[in-house]
């Protein structure tokens, strides 16, 4: 075990709140990392656990978030059977509405806009997704019935069984979903028939993105690159998990979630670089005889300069373990209160090195101190 190590594992307390700052610099990024991303899951979610192996947009757009909208011709869907590794195709048609509650005598009723999600009703279907149960299947089979997630109820003021007003026309709430939350608009999941009974769905022989599941699963890759070979680019094929990492990517590319992020970036470059510095001087200070020791004993000060070194390089490698603790206590809360969250191993990887790089420099900066490591001050 290296001197530094044992240093701090025997005097860890001096260091504690290095590590702490730290560790709250990594949890200050990572928790606003992960809420971002977890807007993106939770406008996608029913996109996400469907049974698509490939999906295909226009070919334009880049991705479902904030693409401004986005149709196909109606006469793609058919051409997609073409590829004899398709099973199964399917429009996902998503639209919106004005949504009124009816609340109990003396309540104000809730006018708002809701995002309006289409699934399939057949078992097994391409748009339904896999974690539905059979009785939230069956409830979305009956004219009119909507589903909406547990977390949206209040904020459209009804209950299971209650009726509303979408666009006009009345609606019951049939099932509550479970893991769907939208934190941007308020969202509701019909049937295709409850869509097209809303005078919704295909417009104008146009429809949204198309779903389709092959017959195997790991030749999704290949089927993509088959169907952009022959799209003439009148559309872009894409497999789920690609399209997926292009609506988190898309979020974070927005300016005003850059702005957010740069901002805590520089946040937790002060907070780790002067706490953790300001930390380390004072432990050095607290151990300055013990330096002294050393250098008497004919140890080169480049010795000692790179025992300190090596010291905020392991305060930040344990600082990394209370982020991930702290992190995960997060997350815990988060999906406990229905609110979605996701950690990309990108942003996972970027703080970790962000982290590492913050405590080395500090150490850096608290070399300094060892100046004050005279062999005469032990005669004092």
């Amino acid at each position: 075990m290296s001197l530094a190590l044992a240093t701090l594992l025997y005097e860890w307390r001096r260091y504690m709140a290095a590590m702490v700052a730290l560790a709250f610099a990594g949890l200050l990024i990572l928790a606003e990392v992960g809420m971002f991303t977890g807007i993106v899951k939770g406008v996608t979610a029913t996109l996400d656990r469907s049974r698509a192996d490939v999906i295909v947009l226009p070919p334009k757009m880049e991705s479902l978030i904030n693409s401004g909208g986005g149709s196909l011709p109606a006469r793609l869907q058919p051409q997609m059977y073409q590829n004899p590794e398709v099973v199964e195709v399917a429009s996902w048609d998503i639209d919106g509405g004005r949504w009124v509650n009816q609340p109990p005598e003396g309540k104000k009723a809730v006018t708002t806009y809701v995002d309006i999600y289409m699934v399939d009703t057949r078992p097994g279907a391409v748009t339904l997704p896999v974690d539905y149960s059979e009785e939230v299947r069956r409830a979305l089979m009956e004219p009119y019935a909507v589903a909406i997630d547990e977390t949206q109820l209040k904020r459209l003021g009804v209950k299971l069984g209650d009726m509303a007003s979408l666009n006009g026309k009345t609606v019951y709430v049939r099932a509550v979903l479970h893991g769907y939350p939208n934190l941007n608009n308020a969202a509701v999941t019909v049937s295709r028939d409850t869509i097209r009974l809303l005078g919704m769905g295909d417009k104008n022989g146009k429809t949204g993105p198309l779903l389709i599941r092959l017959k195997d699963h790991a030749r999704a890759e290949i089927v993509r690159d088959q169907l952009n070979a022959v799209s003439d680019k009148k559309y872009r094929a894409w497999t789920a998990p690609e399209l997926a990492k292009a609506n988190q990517g898309a979020l974070m590319t927005e300016q005003i979630i850059g702005v957010f992020i740069t901002a805590t970036l520089v946040i937790g470059v002060i907070i780790g670089l002067v706490i953790t510095s300001m930390t380390l001087r004072g432990a050095i200070l607290s151990s300055i005889k013990e330096f002294a020791s050393l250098r008497a004993l004919g140890v080169p000060m480049g010795a000692l300069r790179v025992i300190v070194v090596e010291l905020s390089f392991w305060v930040g490698v344990v600082s990394l373990g209370f982020t991930a603790l702290l992190t995960g206590g997060v997350y815990v809360l988060a999906i406990a209160g229905g609110v979605p969250m996701g950690f990309p191993l990108s942003w996972q990887i970027t703080t970790a090195v962000f982290l590492m790089i913050t405590a080395v420099v500090s150490g850096f900066l608290a070399l300094g101190v060892l100046k004050k490591s005279q062999p005469a001050d032990l005669l004092r």
